[in-house]
Protein backbone atom coordinates (compact mmCIF):
# COMPACT_ATOMS: atom_id res chain seq x y z
CA UNK A 1 0.00 0.00 0.00
CA UNK A 2 1.26 3.57 -0.98
CA UNK A 3 1.61 6.01 2.25
CA UNK A 4 2.99 9.63 2.84
CA UNK A 5 6.33 10.06 1.99
CA UNK A 6 6.10 7.19 -0.75
CA UNK A 7 7.09 7.86 -4.23
CA UNK A 8 4.00 7.40 -5.83
CA UNK A 9 4.26 4.81 -8.56
CA UNK A 10 4.07 5.87 -12.16
CA UNK A 11 1.34 4.53 -14.48
CA UNK A 12 -0.41 5.17 -17.58
CA UNK A 13 -3.83 4.68 -18.70
CA UNK A 14 -6.31 6.12 -20.92
CA UNK A 15 -8.12 9.04 -20.55
CA UNK A 16 -11.85 10.32 -21.33
CA UNK A 17 -9.91 12.57 -23.95
CA UNK A 18 -9.34 9.19 -25.51
CA UNK A 19 -5.34 9.98 -24.96
CA UNK A 20 -2.96 7.67 -22.67
CA UNK A 21 -2.15 9.73 -19.78
CA UNK A 22 1.18 8.71 -17.36
CA UNK A 23 1.64 10.48 -13.65
CA UNK A 24 5.17 10.96 -15.02
CA UNK A 25 3.47 13.92 -17.46
CA UNK A 26 2.30 16.17 -14.50
CA UNK A 27 5.91 16.08 -12.55
CA UNK A 28 6.83 19.46 -11.33
CA UNK A 29 3.17 19.77 -10.39
CA UNK A 30 0.80 18.84 -7.30
CA UNK A 31 -1.54 16.12 -8.25
CA UNK A 32 -4.94 14.92 -6.64
CA UNK A 33 -5.03 11.32 -7.70
CA UNK A 34 -8.43 10.02 -6.76
CA UNK A 35 -10.02 6.87 -6.94
CA UNK A 36 -13.26 6.13 -6.78
CA UNK A 37 -16.09 3.28 -7.44
CA UNK A 38 -18.57 4.48 -10.51
CA UNK A 39 -19.22 6.51 -12.47
CA UNK A 40 -22.89 8.44 -12.39
CA UNK A 41 -23.63 6.93 -8.51
CA UNK A 42 -24.55 9.19 -5.59
CA UNK A 43 -21.39 9.09 -3.72
CA UNK A 44 -19.03 9.68 -6.71
CA UNK A 45 -21.22 12.03 -8.17
CA UNK A 46 -21.11 14.02 -4.98
CA UNK A 47 -17.17 13.75 -4.88
CA UNK A 48 -16.94 14.49 -8.26
CA UNK A 49 -19.10 17.64 -8.70
CA UNK A 50 -17.17 18.90 -5.27
CA UNK A 51 -13.93 18.87 -6.95
CA UNK A 52 -15.72 20.80 -9.94
CA UNK A 53 -17.09 23.27 -7.91
CA UNK A 54 -13.71 24.17 -6.25
CA UNK A 55 -11.59 23.85 -9.29
CA UNK A 56 -10.76 27.33 -9.30
CA UNK A 57 -8.69 26.45 -5.82
CA UNK A 58 -7.31 23.63 -7.32
CA UNK A 59 -5.88 25.07 -10.01
CA UNK A 60 -5.18 28.33 -7.74
CA UNK A 61 -3.27 25.66 -5.86
CA UNK A 62 -0.91 24.52 -9.16
CA UNK A 63 -2.40 21.23 -9.17
CA UNK A 64 -3.80 18.41 -11.64
CA UNK A 65 -6.78 16.42 -10.27
CA UNK A 66 -6.68 12.73 -12.20
CA UNK A 67 -10.14 10.77 -11.41
CA UNK A 68 -9.47 7.17 -11.70
CA UNK A 69 -11.97 3.91 -11.47
CA UNK A 70 -12.70 0.80 -13.37
CA UNK A 71 -15.20 2.24 -15.66
CA UNK A 72 -14.51 2.40 -19.40
CA UNK A 73 -13.66 5.53 -21.55
CA UNK A 74 -16.84 5.47 -22.71
CA UNK A 75 -18.59 5.71 -19.25
CA UNK A 76 -16.01 8.53 -17.80
CA UNK A 77 -16.82 10.80 -21.13
CA UNK A 78 -20.52 10.23 -20.20
CA UNK A 79 -20.07 11.34 -16.78
CA UNK A 80 -17.89 14.03 -17.62
CA UNK A 81 -20.14 15.20 -19.86
CA UNK A 82 -23.52 14.89 -17.42
CA UNK A 83 -21.92 16.82 -14.95
CA UNK A 84 -19.47 19.71 -16.42
CA UNK A 85 -16.38 17.65 -14.89
CA UNK A 86 -13.11 19.90 -15.73
CA UNK A 87 -10.77 17.14 -14.81
CA UNK A 88 -9.61 14.35 -16.17
CA UNK A 89 -10.78 10.74 -15.77
CA UNK A 90 -8.38 7.85 -16.24
CA UNK A 91 -10.13 4.42 -17.31
CA UNK A 92 -8.15 1.66 -15.38
CA UNK A 93 -10.55 -1.33 -16.22
CA UNK A 94 -8.32 -3.68 -15.20
CA UNK A 95 -7.63 -1.87 -11.72
CA UNK A 96 -4.07 -2.47 -12.05
CA UNK A 97 -3.08 0.81 -11.12
CA UNK A 98 -5.69 0.41 -7.82
CA UNK A 99 -3.89 -2.90 -6.71
CA UNK A 100 -0.72 -0.90 -7.07
CA UNK A 101 -1.67 1.73 -4.64
CA UNK A 102 -3.52 -0.69 -2.54
CA UNK A 103 -7.41 0.49 -2.91
CA UNK A 104 -8.35 -2.54 -4.73
CA UNK A 105 -10.21 -5.16 -2.37
CA UNK A 106 -12.68 -6.85 -0.99
CA UNK A 107 -16.07 -4.39 0.22
CA UNK A 108 -18.80 -5.38 1.42
CA UNK A 109 -22.67 -3.90 1.10
CA UNK A 110 -25.93 -5.14 2.26
CA UNK A 111 -24.25 -8.87 3.25
CA UNK A 112 -22.67 -9.25 0.19
CA UNK A 113 -18.92 -9.24 -0.35
CA UNK A 114 -17.45 -8.22 -3.88
CA UNK A 115 -14.30 -6.90 -4.87
CA UNK A 116 -14.15 -3.12 -6.07
CA UNK A 117 -12.50 0.03 -5.14
CA UNK A 118 -12.07 1.81 -1.91
CA UNK A 119 -12.51 5.39 -2.15
CA UNK A 120 -8.97 6.93 -1.66
CA UNK A 121 -6.81 10.02 -2.59
CA UNK A 122 -2.95 10.69 -2.90
CA UNK A 123 -1.51 14.08 -2.98
CA UNK A 124 1.07 13.81 -5.05
CA UNK A 125 4.21 16.74 -4.45
CA UNK A 126 5.87 18.27 -7.36
CA UNK A 127 8.63 15.94 -6.63
CA UNK A 128 6.44 12.43 -7.26
CA UNK A 129 6.32 12.10 -3.80
CA UNK A 130 2.83 11.23 -1.49
CA UNK A 131 2.53 14.05 0.46
CA UNK A 132 -0.83 12.93 1.96
CA UNK A 133 -3.18 10.29 1.98
CA UNK A 134 -6.87 9.54 2.72
CA UNK A 135 -8.77 6.54 2.92
CA UNK A 136 -12.11 6.02 3.25
CA UNK A 137 -12.81 9.27 1.95
CA UNK A 138 -16.10 11.49 3.01
CA UNK A 139 -17.31 11.76 -0.61
CA UNK A 140 -19.21 15.55 0.94
CA UNK A 141 -16.02 16.96 2.39
CA UNK A 142 -13.36 15.30 -0.15
CA UNK A 143 -13.21 18.96 -2.26
CA UNK A 144 -12.59 20.85 1.12
CA UNK A 145 -10.11 18.07 2.82
CA UNK A 146 -8.02 17.47 -0.38
CA UNK A 147 -7.94 21.98 -0.58
CA UNK A 148 -5.96 21.59 2.93
CA UNK A 149 -3.37 18.87 2.13
CA UNK A 150 -2.35 21.01 -0.92
CA UNK A 151 -2.27 23.86 1.17
CA UNK A 152 -0.25 22.77 4.07
CA UNK A 153 2.20 20.23 1.35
Amino acid sequence: MVGDGDRAPDFTLASDSGEEVSLSDFRGKPVVLYFYPRDDTPGCTTQACGIRDAYAEFEQAGAVVLGVSPDSVGKHVKFREKYGLPFTLLADTEHEVAERYGVWGEKKYMGRAYMGVSRSTFVIGADGTVAKVFHDVKPATHADDVLAALRSA
